[in-house]
C-alpha cells in the first residue's frame, strides 16, 4: 500500500487550510508538482491565491520545475512569502 505525500502548510498557507499539515493520496507513479498543486486549489478554494505567490518545496528542496513529480511517500511543503521584522 502506497503512502500518502505529507503536505506542510506554513503561514497564509496554514490560515487558509485551517490546520498545520494534510495527507493526501497521489498516484502509484507520482504527479507534477503542478497538479498537486492544483488539486489542493479546488479541494482547498482559500488556499488558491496563497499557492499562486508560494514556494514549493519536495523532500526539503525547492522545486525547480513545476512538472516535477511528487510521490507517495514524499514531503510538499508550501512557504508563502513571509513578512515580519
Amino acid at each position: 500500500m502506497a503512502r500518502p505525500v505529507r503536505i506542510l502548510l506554513f503561514a497564509t498557507a496554514r490560515a487558509a487550510v485551517g490546520r498545520p499539515e494534510i495527507e493526501w493520496t497521489v498516484p502509484a507513479d507520482g504527479m507534477p508538482a503542478r497538479a498537486l498543486a492544483a488539486d489542493l486549489a479546488k479541494a482547498y478554494p482559500r488556499l488558491a491565491p496563497t499557492l499562486r505567490a508560494s514556494r514549493l518545496v519536495r523532500n526539503g528542496r525547492p522545486i525547480g520545475r513545476p512538472s516535477e513529480r511528487v510521490r507517495p511517500g514524499d514531503e510538499f511543503a508550501i512557504h508563502p512569502p513571509y513578512g515580519g521584522g
